[in-house]
This record gives structure tokens, C-alpha cells and sequence, in this order.
């Protein structure tokens, strides 16, 4: 499981006193007014910095951060993305799961076929879209519905799914 969680992704800056937009990469858009820190990642690694202030505005997330402050300072922050300390994440209901620990699980069928391992999760609102990816570069698109999602096992890192009729192309 990874140590960090990505939260968000800093798109641009908003006014004149250093403070940040952000698209949110979180269910719960609130959940940044309960944070202190983030890290922001940087190609020389990541940084821990203060949360000093916490707005939103049209399903973004505005931070203004301690010792950013003007829009120059903030500017320099563009297209860096937010992580957090998994310590730090909200806890989840049951059987509901982190993106980050989905990524990379492999996918076999109730009849224990090895499809691939997931490569992505898109939602769609209604549900989750599952990208599995097999060795040959190949993408299978499984809906995250219970009919289809049989059991995620994080423990042995795989998930195993059953294929309704329809779902795979022959």
C-alpha cells in the first residue's frame, strides 16, 4: 500500500494573495477544511507545507498556504500535485477501497482466469469504470457493480470478477 495519497492537483491561482486553485481528486470535496498539511510533489521530491485557509468555489478547492503570499509565489505551484499522509486519509465505509490501492491488483475470473491487472479506475457517476490491461497491452473496461466485482482481496493484491453476459466482446 502506498505511504501517500493524492488529493488534488493545483490547476492555477486565485487572486493576488498566493492562494491556489485545486481540482479535487477526493468523493468528500470538504474533507481539505479537516487537513493541516499536504506535500506538494515536486520533481526535486516532495515538500510538507501548512494549510493556513480553506475555500470553495465551483466544486474547487482554494488553499492559501503558509509563506505563499502573493500570486508570483503561488504561480510557481501550477500543475504540482497534493498528496497526504495515508494517516491522514478519512476513513472509508466498509468494502470500498482507495483508487491508489486498486491500481496494480491483479484481475482473475470467478473461473480463475488471469485477465490482466487494473490499470485505472474512471468514474462515471453511477459507477466506477475498472481498466484492466493485460501483457499485451489489451484493455478490458469492467463496471464497478456488485454483479461484476466479486471480492477485492488486498491482502494477496487481486480482485476477482465474473463476467456477465455481454460484458466481453469474443
Amino acid at each position: 500500500m502506498q505511504k501517500y495519497l493524492e488529493v488534488g492537483k493545483i490547476v492555477n491561482t486565485f487572486g493576488v494573495k498566493g492562494e491556489v486553485k485545486v481540482v479535487p481528486y477526493t468523493d468528500d470535496i470538504n474533507r481539505f477544511s479537516k487537513l493541516k498539511n499536504v506535500y506538494i510533489v515536486k520533481k526535486s521530491g516532495m515538500e510538507k507545507v501548512e494549510i493556513e485557509n480553506v475555500k470553495y468555489h465551483k466544486n474547487m478547492v482554494i488553499l492559501k498556504f503558509k509563506n505563499i503570499d502573493d500570486m508570483n509565489s503561488a504561480e510557481l505551484l501550477k500543475n504540482h500535485y497534493l498528496k497526504i499522509d495515508r494517516k491522514d486519509a478519512i476513513k472509508l465505509p466498509k468494502d470500498t477501497f482507495f483508487i491508489a490501492d486498486l491500481i496494480g491488483l491483479d484481475v482473475y475470473t470467478d473461473k480463475g482466469e488471469l485477465l490482466g491487472k487494473v490499470d485505472d479506475i474512471y468514474s462515471t457517476g453511477s459507477n466506477d469504470i475498472y481498466v484492466v490491461k493485460n501483457e499485451s497491452g489489451k484493455q478490458i473496461l469492467l463496471p464497478g457493480i456488485k454483479d461484476v466485482l466479486k471480492d477485492i482481496d488486498l491482502d494477496n493484491e487481486k480482485i476477482i470478477v465474473h463476467i456477465i453476459k455481454g460484458l466481453l466482446e469474443n
